[in-house]
C-alpha cells in the first residue's frame, strides 16, 4: 500500500445533460454535512471517501457549463476511476434531466416548480451502508440533530484520515465515516436517543456487518432485506433508496416536509391519498421529491455562496 501521509491529486472534468440546479443538490448534502466527514469549504463541497487502496478527498465545486471540475486526493492512484464514479454518484450526474422534467411537467401542480428550477438532481451518498447508519440517526429528529450524532459516532469510531489534508487551513476534515464492523462497538452509553432506537441501529449495523443485510445487492433485495430489519420502516428505506442506492422512483410520502408541500400545493397530505396522486410521477418519484421540497423554505434549497 502506497505511504498513507503522500497525498496523490488529480482533477477530472466530469460531464452532465444540462441543465442541473445546483440550489437543492449543494444545498442538501451541506446542510446535512456530517462534521469530520463532510464541509463546504472555499467554495466547494468536499467529503473524505473510503477507498479500495487508502482514505480519499473529493472536491466537488459547483458546476460550470456542462461539466463540474472535481479535484481527487487519493492515497492510491489506483483509486482514480472508483472516486471519479463515486463523485458522479453523489451528484447525480449520470439523470437525464429532459425526460425526468418531461414527466413532472405533465402535472400542473409541479409543472411551476420544474420551470421555475429545471434539473434538479438527487443528492447522492458514494456508501450505502453509511446513509442506513445516517437515516436511522436521523429517523424523527431535526437535521441539527441527526448531524451531532454522526459526528459524535465518527469522532469516536471513524479512520483518522493522513495529515497533512489538502486543503487543511481552514478545513474540518478529519475522519472516514466508521464502517459498519466499527460501528459493532458501540455502546448505549455513546447514543443519545431513545431505548428503540438504539436497539435499532445495534440491529442494523450487525446485520451490516454480518453481511445479513447487503445493501450492495440488487435494488429489490437490498429494498427487502433492509425492511425486514426491526425499526425500519418504508421512510428509512425509501430514503436509503433514494440517496444510495440510486432508485429514481423511491419516494416519501410520510416526511415532513413533503406532506407541509404536499398541503400547501393543494396535493393530497394523507400517505395513503399522496401515493396514489404520485402514480403520474412515475418512475421519477425521487425527483418529484427535490421538487416538492423546493416549495419549502428550508436550507436545503440554498447552496452556500
Amino acid at each position: 500500500m502506497p505511504d498513507p501521509g503522500s497525498w496523490i491529486h488529480r482533477t477530472r472534468e466530469l460531464a452532465f445533460i444540462p441543465p442541473l440546479n445546483p440550489d437543492n443538490l449543494y444545498g442538501h448534502l451541506v446542510a446535512t454535512a456530517v462534521p469530520g466527514v463532510e464541509e463546504w469549504h472555499d467554495g466547494a463541497y468536499r467529503r473524505t471517501l473510503a477507498l479500495p487502496g487508502g482514505p480519499g478527498i473529493v472536491v466537488l465545486p459547483p458546476p460550470v457549463g456542462t461539466s463540474v471540475l472535481a479535484t481527487l486526493h487519493l492515497t492510491d492512484p489506483a483509486d482514480e476511476d472508483v472516486a471519479a464514479h463515486l463523485a458522479r454518484r453523489i451528484l447525480d450526474l449520470d439523470a437525464d434531466p429532459d425526460a425526468v422534467d418531461a414527466v413532472l411537467r405533465a402535472d400542473d401542480v409541479l409543472r411551476p416548480l420544474v420551470d421555475a428550477g429545471p434539473g434538479r438532481r438527487v443528492p447522492g451518498n458514494p456508501d450505502p451502508d453509511e446513509f442506513a447508519v445516517r437515516a436511522v440517526l436521523g429517523q424523527q429528529v431535526s437535521t441539527a440533530a441527526a448531524r451531532t450524532h454522526a459526528a459524535r459516532l465518527v469522532t469516536a469510531h471513524g479512520t483518522p484520515v493522513p495529515e497533512p489534508v489538502p486543503g487543511s487551513a481552514g478545513s474540518s476534515l478529519t475522519h472516514l465515516f466508521p464502517s459498519a464492523h466499527q460501528l459493532t462497538a458501540v455502546t448505549d452509553d455513546e447514543l443519545g436517543m431513545p431505548a428503540s432506537r438504539k436497539r435499532t441501529l445495534r440491529g442494523l449495523v450487525a446485520a451490516l456487518a454480518d453481511g445479513t443485510v447487503d445493501l450492495h445487492a440488487d435494488l429489490a433485495t437490498a429494498r427487502r432485506e433492509l425492511g425486514a430489519l426491526r425499526g425500519i420502516g418504508p421512510w428509512t428505506v425509501d430514503s436509503v433508496a433514494m440517496r444510495a442506492l440510486g432508485d429514481p422512483d423511491a419516494f416519501l410520502p410520510a416526511d415532513l416536509g413533503i406532506r407541509v408541500a404536499a398541503r400547501d400545493l393543494g396535493l393530497p397530505d394523507r400517505d395513503r391519498d399522496l401515493v396514489a396522486r404520485s402514480e403520474m410521477w412515475r418512475p421519477y418519484r425521487a425527483y418529484a421529491t427535490q421538487y416538492l421540497w423546493s416549495a419549502l423554505d428550508h436550507a436545503v434549497n440554498t447552496m452556500p455562496r
